[in-house]
């Protein structure tokens, strides 16, 4: 109930993740009445189930990970098993922290009404929290997505993990099959093999980050091997079946060959869909899509005029920062009629593995299918100041640019630190620059941002024979 003592609301949100928040906040802040209807745990997926604990995990895992290298002559290192429990408690402590400092009491703060209760739309439109009929000016719907879970015969006697269960174990699995070689399929791996689980990733297409450059998947794919993971690519799994203790899994590759593997644990990380069912959307109106996205134009409106849509829920790219501005722009056209459209060309993705995985803009097959004459170098780390001091050279950087303009479409990076050399390819993009300018742009020495500037000099010159610091 509104604080008023009415139901009826400037904006009413479905969800309470990013894209809610976001929205919600700039609505208050603007003087509008917001309610918030949310049928599970306040903050949505990020900060409960999604970027906050597993990426607090994964650092977690790195540590145990990085102890057993032995990487530096007369340093000596060891590893004891993970106590799973206090690993997991802690990952908790700052789950439950961020829940109640960036959601929970924000929502106080801002003076926004969050309703407990499954939201349906009603005719009107109107939206129905159990027996309560509520209305606005406006809706956004930001019910985020959920696994995505692949028809496999034996899968669902069999029994399986998600990202979210896998967080939330009281026992390391010995062995686990991971079935998908993406982003979160990668990060889970690098987890549990981290912690000492042997681990088996199934990928149906030809190679693991199938969307990144292929050098950074071989390179990546090379890494994981010699961490002792298996990686099975062109590989479809054609049914599962219950062993006493272990699940066994029949894999076909496209080459004809069938393989069993056996793992305590199996994980789905084969993508996510669209939170969309229940919610009577037809009733209202709004279009969805072929897996069950909310239709939206240029201006993040539905097929009702009254009703938006923000986030994962849209079926777009699922990136935490895209849907906070997403919600933000929405209540810009929905109040203001302000027509702000959202530029995507520069959106960065990073994948939390080790070496990470960080890329901003075309990549070299993006940009020849956009009709570019593409020039592009590859720069091993090898020639890196920064990697041969940390006695870690796996990975590269990879700069796509137009050869008629010499300006930068694309920057690619397999690095430790990866997702903050990212940020200057983002400027770089968004500022247009060519690779001369990038080449001729300063850079701190013997950092890991010092290799967008070799990359970009070894469009011109032979790095291997410059001197550390020479350009």
């Amino acid at each position: 109930m509104n604080a008023d003592g009415s139901n009826q609301y400037d904006l009413l949100i479905i969800g309470s993740g990013s894209a809610s928040f976001a929205a919600a906040i700039a609505a208050r802040r603007a003087g509008q009445s917001v309610g918030m209807i949310e049928k599970s745990k306040v903050g949505g997926t990020c900060v409960n189930f999604g970027c906050i604990p597993s990426k607090a995990l994964l650092a977690a895992a790195k540590q145990r990970g990085f102890s057993l290298e032995n990487k530096f002559p007369g340093i000596i290192t060891s590893a004891l098993d993970p106590d799973i429990t206090s690993l997991f408690n802690g990952k908790q402590e700052i789950v439950d922290d961020l829940q109640f400092e960036k959601y929970t009491s924000l929502a106080a703060k801002h003076r926004i009404e969050i309703l407990t209760g499954t939201a349906r739309f009603i005719p009107g439109p109107k939206i129905a929290v159990g027996d309560v009929t509520l209305t606005a000016k406006h809706y956004l719907i930001a019910t985020g997505a959920s696994p995505f879970i692949p028809q496999i015969p034996g899968l669902e006697e069999t029994g399986y993990l998600t990202s979210a269960a896998a967080i939330e174990i009281d026992k390391l699995p010995n062995s686990l099959v991971v079935i998908g070689g993406n982003a979160i399929g990668l990060e889970m791996a690098q987890l549990f093999a981290d912690l000492g689980t042997k681990v088996t990733i199934v990928e149906t297409l030809e190679r693991i980050a199938p969307f990144e450059e292929p050098e950074i998947s071989q390179q990546l794919q090379v890494v994981f091997e010699q961490r002792g993971m298996a990686v099975l690519t062109s590989a479809t799994i054609s049914n599962v079946k219950r062993l006493p203790g272990l699940r066994s899994l029949s894999i076909e590759q496209t080459d004809g060959r069938t393989l069993t593997v056996d793992a305590e644990e199996i994980l789905i990380a084969t993508g996510r869909r669209p939170n969309t069912s229940g919610l009577g959307l037809e009733g209202v109106g709004v279009a969805t899509g072929a897996k069950g996205e909310v239709i939206v134009d240029q201006y993040l409106r539905s097929t009702n005029s009254r009703i938006w849509a923000a986030g994962d829920v849209t079926g777009m790219v699922q990136f935490v920062y895209l849907a906070g501005l997403q919600g933000n722009t929405v209540i810009e056209n929905a109040f203001y009629n302000a027509e702000r459209t959202i530029d995507y060309s520069a959106m960065p993705r990073v994948t939390f593995t080790s070496p990470a995985i960080a890329s901003v803009g075309l990549t070299d097959q993006q940009a020849q299918d956009a009709g570019f004459d593409c020039d592009c170098r590859v720069l091993p780390l090898s020639q890196v100041p920064r990697a041969i001091v940390e006695r870690d050279t796996r990975g590269l950087v990879k700069i796509v640019a137009d050869a008629k303009s010499d300006r930068i479409l694309g920057i690619h990076v397999l690095a430790e630190g990866a997702g903050e050399v990212i940020l200057a390819g983002i400027y770089a993009l968004e500022a247009g620059f060519t690779v001369q300018k990038l080449a001729n742009t300063w850079s701190p020495y013997l950092t890991m941002g010092e290799a967008l500037k070799l990359a970009a000099l070894s469009f011109t010159r032979n790095v291997s024979e410059l001197s550390c610091c020479a350009t």
